[in-house]
């Protein structure tokens, strides 16, 4: 039926859509990608639709001012000298940042991250990579989104107002990188994206630490806490979801057995 069809389609393009902002530059990529799954119904069409919109709407993006034009130690202080948000006409990722480190139980600072990353990716030369034959900024448009505004004092309004933030961000762009946040954070990002693509998603997470204990001093939220609650609310899946870096001892024996419980998979690097 005409509805089926429409609900495939709808459904191709939250799946493609993310492809095709990583690797909207290689069309031989695109074009293999196309052969193997042409037996989806209507995945050519969903394909070539993206592709062709993205191409039209982001023809010239507004790319980071150039180290040769400004100096670097002068210009606007987002992510690397990038434009702002409000000044562009459409946007494929967002740079946020989130000040929030209210959830660390020994060392606080994260909070000072956005401010601290943004004035080093001064030291950027943004324009192009030769190690993977690239020019970033013309490919895509990315802008900066500034900060989420997150309450120092309480963690559960935080959470709340990184969840909407990042929500509301997500419905205006493509994707978003942020910045800075203890790992508190996580929560109310995988909320929001879940939100985006209407179910749990994939988690890779680069960490030396698990995350995934139960509680801090009888707090839920915390730095140490953000993907045993996730798991909790079903955010990630448990068959695609992997730790990336772990070492170091750990409180308990029973840590990595509570941790493979919920569906990770662990590569260690010690």
């Amino acid at each position: 039926s005409s509805s089926a069809a429409s609900d495939v389609y709808k459904r191709q393009v939250l799946a493609f859509s993310g492809v095709i902002k990583i690797i909207n530059s290689k069309m031989a990529l695109i074009k293999f990608i196309i052969i193997k799954i042409e037996d989806i119904p209507l995945s050519k069409n969903v394909v070539h639709f993206i592709y062709k919109m993205k191409k039209e709407r982001n023809k010239n993006p507004v790319q980071p001012i150039s180290g040769t034009k400004v100096p670097r130690f002068a210009g606007p202080s987002t992510f690397a000298r990038l434009p702002e948000l409000r000044d562009v006409e459409s946007c494929d990722v967002a740079i946020v940042g989130i000040p929030f480190d209210a959830g660390t139980s020994y060392r606080p600072g994260a909070r000072f991250g956005p401010m601290s990353i943004r004035q080093a990716s001064r030291h950027l030369r943004t324009n192009y990579h030769p190690s993977y034959d690239v020019e970033p900024f013309k490919v895509q448009q990315v802008a900066d989104a500034g900060d989420i505004t997150c309450n120092p004092f309480s963690i559960d309004e935080s959470i709340k107002q990184i969840e909407a933030g990042a929500t509301d961000l997500l419905n205006k762009v493509g994707g978003i990188i942020s910045l800075g946040g203890d790992h508190t954070i996580a929560v109310p990002l995988l909320r929001a994206i879940n939100k985006k693509c209407n179910g749990p998603v994939a988690l890779v997470h680069f960490d030396a630490h698990l995350d995934t204990w139960d509680t801090y001093f009888g707090a839920p939220y915390t730095h140490g806490t953000p993907f045993r609650r996730a798991r909790e609310e079903g955010l990630f899946l448990d068959d695609a979801s992997m730790h990336v870096g772990i070492r170091g001892p750990l409180y308990s024996r029973d840590d990595i057995k509570n941790d493979e419980e919920f569906g990770f998979k662990i590569i260690h690097c010690d």
